[in-house]
């Protein structure tokens, strides 16, 4: 079973703990339980594991909306305080981390505190607690010829996975995982793989440069791809060209069309405040909208013109580049399924190493005009290989990326060539208008995430683990690094999730390989790594030579030129990571890794932690992710990722809530800033703007979780905002 729930030793109530996306968290009852297995028909919604316990509250230790159904279903009330006469009930309770539903018979109320929600039943009664996990798993392999018009038939096969074609499909939890694809001689389709007749046709010239950058519109409308001239998204009556500039055009005609369907299933099975249908200035009748069938909805959105429609549209979360190789095939049901824009560059501008001058590494700058640091000082150093001396700073050195403080935020900078890998095949992408980016293809992509196959596919790996607390070890492996040693402080922060942290330092050859074999969810490896490996205490661990069998799930190898060796983590058996692509200074380097901790023990994932640690230091672009950049380590206390910002010096205060989809929370979930003076809810991605809240206001706000806030000095985290 992918769900243990048990009695809580120690209190009244359960540990839920999710194996598969290694999620656990604690129900609370008003007296001592035995949980008996429960049908699953006994909820309304479809759980993977059901129990009765007999109890007068259920109460959960976050700030929640609860939403309560009549018996057959209808949707009665939905809030975070209110009281139901006796009847039948089904209850959602969202966000949790898992899906979390309750089912009895009895007048109830609902309360919440600044740190809980609360259920209380008139009397005790026996109440059903459905648990389902937020995991998605494909329904099956679709195997098919490479080439373009081959691979068309495939595409079109996307869609199978919607749950349904209404407006309600941007909600992530009714959009499932696309079917995987895989190369094969003739195209086979498991019976299990239906998609629905959705009326929506996409017409593109059969090239690979045409038929990857619709691979989301062809998932998201469950749409027939046919070859064609001239490239243009039709139903029946209508059509809508994707020229000129088709790639932009494709992408717009995504963000446009979710975006409407988040306005339109306001009048469907969750009829909320919406802040963006409030807030639209767009008069469409959205109660029409949502009863039309999905073709004809979707020539009436693309009807509009998207600069009517651009202002007020969130920026996405992420574009993914993906080269138009027949091998990266395979890739595109991942892509797909993140509902990410998609580029599909034929040309891509090489980065050669040791040629003086700037390496481009930060978007938009040039050798010319791009900041420098200051040189190295006198008790600097770089992470680069030991078994010398350190390469310090002082008069006459040459200076180094990164070797001062490390705060310039907002800054572009370039970086010396003569600190990039020699043999690295580095390739600039294109900048990106959403807030993150990802390269699938050849090459290293400077200021972007490498994902890998192998990386994709074990995030769909649902094997169970032995234990339910998420492990993390910090190795350090250099005297003079025991600074960022301490970061182990940092993981852990959590009221309600259970860490095991573990601190080793100066570990021979054997023992790294021990570590890196071991089942650790998260690795923090700080010290030294040049061409000849990871540096031990006896000889260095090459582990692009090595024949292991990595375990940890996940890492930060926080050192110079560290690429190459979480490159090798990747194939051999993790998710993914953070290194570095040249020499990192160690003062930013401790400083970035700081960040980084707080944030994976906050539940961001790998992307956009870094690209948090992006917005505060400039050396945080010599680092990028590798491999599955989604992999988290625990689930975020509010399921999405947030980022807060300041505009002001208060009292009264005005700042913004940047979210980000995270996780099962993808692009479409709903949130509610947990303020007295903002109760409408958002759609993810949103930037949430709050002006004039009283200064009680925002501290109650901030002191609900551990949140990297932004001021005019820095950054700084919410439990120290003053």
């Amino acid at each position: 079973m992918s769900i243990d729930i048990d009695p809580l030793s120690a209190d009244a109530g359960l540990t839920v703990t999710d194996h598969i996306e290694n999620t656990q968290f604690e129900v609370y009852t008003d007296r001592a339980v035995d949980p008996v297995a429960t049908p699953e028909q006994a909820h309304y919604f479809p759980v993977d594991a059901s129990v009765t316990v007999e109890t007068a509250s259920v109460e959960i230790p976050r700030v929640t909306i609860v939403e309560t159904r009549a018996g057959d279903g209808t949707l009665l009330t939905r809030g975070d305080s209110y009281a139901m006469p006796s009847d039948q009930y089904h209850v959602g309770i969202d966000p949790a981390p898992t899906k979390f539903y309750l089912a009895f018979e009895s007048g109830f109320s609902v309360s919440t505190t600044d740190r809980t929600t609360r259920i209380d039943l008139d009397a005790p009664a026996e109440v059903a607690l459905g648990f389902r996990s937020l995991h998605q798993v494909p329904a099956g392999t679709i195997e098919t010829p490479t080439d373009p018009e081959s691979l068309m038939d495939a595409v079109s096969l996307l869609g199978s996975a919607l749950q349904t074609t209404s407006p309600e499909r941007s909600f992530p939890t009714l959009r499932g995982h696309p079917p995987l694809i895989e190369a094969g001689d003739e195209l086979r389709v498991p019976d299990r793989i239906e998609p629905p007749d959705s009326g929506v046709r996409i017409v593109v010239p059969p090239t690979y440069e045409h038929l990857y950058p619709i691979v989301s519109l062809a998932y998201y409308f469950a749409a027939d791809v046919v070859p064609g001239d001239a490239p243009r998204i039709e139903g029946d009556g209508w059509s809508h060209p994707l020229e000129p500039d088709f790639e932009r055009r494709a992408a717009e005609a995504l963000r446009q069309s979710f975006h409407f369907d988040c306005l339109a299933r306001t009048e469907g099975f969750y009829p909320v405040d919406l802040h963006e249908r409030e807030t639209t200035d767009l008069d469409l009748d959205w109660g029409r909208l949502y009863d039309l069938p999905l073709a004809e909805r979707l020539g009436e959105y693309l009807d509009v013109p998207f600069r009517r429609v651009e202002p007020e549209l969130p920026q996405w979360t992420l574009t993914t580049d993906v080269r138009p190789d027949p091998e990266n095939v395979e890739m595109l049901p991942f892509v797909a399924g993140e509902l990410s824009v998609v580029r599909s560059p034929e040309t891509v501008t090489p980065v050669t190493a040791g040629e003086g001058g700037g390496v481009g590494l930060f978007r938009g700058s040039g050798a010319d005009s791009a900041p420098r640091s200051a040189p190295l000082g006198p008790d600097e150093f770089v992470r680069g290989g030991a078994g010398t001396e350190p390469v310090r700073g002082g008069a006459g050195t040459e200076p180094v990326r990164g070797a001062d403080a490390g705060v310039s935020r907002g800054a572009d900078a370039s970086t010396d060539r003569s600190a990039v890998p020699a043999d690295a095949d580095f390739v600039q992408p294109e900048p990106v208008d959403t807030v993150e980016h990802a390269w699938v293809g050849e090459g290293v992509p400077l200021d972007a995430n490498k994902a890998t196959l192998d990386a994709y596919y074990r995030r769909l790996e649902a094997g169970q683990v032995e234990q339910s607390r998420i492990s993390v070890l910090v190795v350090c492996n250099d005297e003079q690094m025991r600074e960022e040693g301490e970061v182990a402080d940092l993981y852990g922060l959590r009221d309600m999730v259970q860490f095991d942290i573990e601190v080793r330092h100066d570990l021979t050859r054997a023992e790294m390989r021990d570590v890196l074999e071991s089942d650790v969810d998260f690795l923090h490896y700080v010290g030294h790594v040049d061409h000849r490996g990871m540096q031990c205490t006896d000889e260095y661990l090459d582990l692009t030579d090595e024949d292991l069998d990595v375990g940890i799930s996940a890492f930060l190898l926080n050192a110079c030129q560290s690429y190459r060796q979480g490159e090798a983590l990747v194939h051999r058996g993790s998710r993914g990571g953070i290194v570095t692509l040249s020499d990192v200074a160690n003062s930013p380097a401790t400083q970035l890794g700081r960040i980084i901790a707080r944030l994976m023990n906050g539940g961001f994932n790998l992307r956009t932690a870094l690209n948090v640690a992006k917005r505060e230091l400039i050396t945080g672009y010599q680092y990028i992710v590798v491999g599955d950049g989604g992999t988290t380590i625990c689930q975020s206390q509010s399921g999405t990722a947030a980022v807060v910002e300041v505009h002001n010096g208060g009292p009264p205060w005005d700042f913004s809530i940047k979210t980000y989809p995270n996780g099962p929370y993808g692009v479409g979930t709903l949130t509610t800033p947990n303020t007295g003076s903002d109760t409408a809810n958002y759609y993810v991605p949103s930037n949430i703007d709050l002006q004039n809240v009283r200064e009680s206001e925002l501290k109650t706000f901030l002191n609900l979780e551990v949140l990297p806030v932004f001021t005019e000095s820095g950054l700084v985290w919410s439990d120290e905002f003053d």
